[in-house]
């Protein structure tokens, strides 16, 4: 191999290794992401570049062709297209954005960071860098999310050893001192393995089985319960009259995932349900592209598919606090979190039904990353997933 080739080789492969093992699915692991800015800066050429943020994302999203064969019970082929689709935003983004200019690179990496985090590149925005701020510091809040980001600047200037090593000095302080986001009192998240059935079964016996593990979980002291994404299927009069009548014997306030139709489409929904009544709690800002949202139909002429809420309801009242609410999805991305974030919740909830993840590291790339934004702000956390 030639010595030109050498260069250009190499980056890529750092860049596939920084991707695989930064989202990996271990919390401490995400800062690995942040070799992604510095190696793009060490690009000699746009094409490089480019081929460095399609190394990077492919790999990290390397989960998404096994998930949507799974989902659709198909081959790898949609799930392969619909990878690259994602893939494309990324390397568009930070191909346009590269520079030879070694003074303009910083400015051009915050846009291109910028453009990654909210719509519409936003929507396909996952393996951010920039979640790993939670674990470089935790606890700092807003001021963790600008140190961060200076980080991420600083890695494409000239003074990247330095601030390499301030990084990694942050980084290992944080992994040696690091607490996991704390359970709020009287919360209990619900953790199921009923595969793809979940949501889908919509049987009298399905809710009662549900039921009783509510119940259960109630009578060992829990006062806010959630289930997972999907976990009551379509929500009718019928079954909110079946949960009501179910929790009069209790106290505890149940938030489950569910599904609410119309003849336009649906909205991917987290209900709060008690013994006095229930009520529509929050409805999913970023349904997944793709297989959920589906912008172009309404072109088409046709109906169906999730709608998305963009900016609607960051924070919600249940229970007598403000939760901020994350659907699957959102978890991967950046805005939802932040816009949340601005209102000072007082817990996160994080829900998915993951059934269709066997096999890959989605789920747990899920966690990590609500994790390490949980650290960053200082909030307890509760998960509820299905698989």
């Amino acid at each position: 191999m030639r010595r030109e080739q050498l260069q250009p080789t190499a980056l890529i492969a750092v860049s596939i290794v920084a991707g695989t093992v930064g989202w990996s699915g271990y919390v401490l692991l995400l800062p690995v992401a942040f070799a992604f800015p510095f190696l793009w800066a060490l690009a000699r050429t746009r094409r490089t570049a480019a081929v460095v943020s399609a190394g990077y994302f492919l790999a990290a999203s390397r989960g998404l062709p096994q998930g949507v064969a799974t989902f659709y019970s198909s081959d790898l082929l949609p799930g392969l297209l619909l990878w690259l689709c994602a893939c494309a935003g990324f390397v568009i983004v930070h191909t346009v954005l590269w520079t030879k200019k070694t003074g303009a690179r910083p400015r051009r990496y915050l846009l291109a960071a910028v453009l990654m985090a909210i719509p519409p590149f936003g929507i396909t925005g996952w393996a951010h860098p920039i979640a790993a701020a939670g674990v470089l510091f935790p606890g700092w809040g807003w001021w963790g999310l600008a140190a961060a980001t200076a980080g991420l600047m600083g890695l494409v200037t000239r003074m990247w050893p330095a601030v390499a090593i301030l990084l990694a000095g942050f980084w290992i302080w944080s992994a040696a001192t690091w607490d996991e986001p704390k359970l709020p009192e009287g919360w209990q998240g619900v953790d199921l393995e009923m595969g793809a059935s979940l949501g889908r079964d919509t049987s009298i016996e399905r809710h009662r089985d549900l039921i009783a593990t509510v119940t259960d979980r109630a009578s060992g002291g829990a006062r806010s319960i959630v289930l997972p994404e999907s976990a009551l299927g379509f929500w009718t009069p019928t079954v909110e009259r079946l949960w009501v009548r179910a929790l009069q014997a209790t106290d505890a306030t149940v938030i489950a995932g569910a599904e609410v139709i119309d003849a336009g489409g649906y909205d991917n929904v987290l209900i709060a349900i008690s013994g006095d009544a229930a009520r529509l709690l929050y409805r999913e800002r970023m349904p997944v592209p793709g297989s959920m949202w589906q912008p172009w139909r309404p072109l088409l002429g046709a109906s169906g598919g999730a709608r998305a809420h963009f900016f609607s309801n960051p924070v919600v009242t249940v229970a007598g606090g403000r939760i901020a609410p994350l659907i699957c999805y959102e978890q991967l991305i950046v805005w939802p979190v932040l816009q949340s974030m601005l209102q000072e919740p007082d817990v996160i909830i994080a829900v998915g039904n993951g059934w269709w993840t066997k096999g890959t590291s989605i789920v747990a790339i899920q966690r990590a990353s609500t994790q390490a934004w949980a650290r960053l702000f200082d909030k307890p956390v509760v998960f509820s997933f299905n698989t």
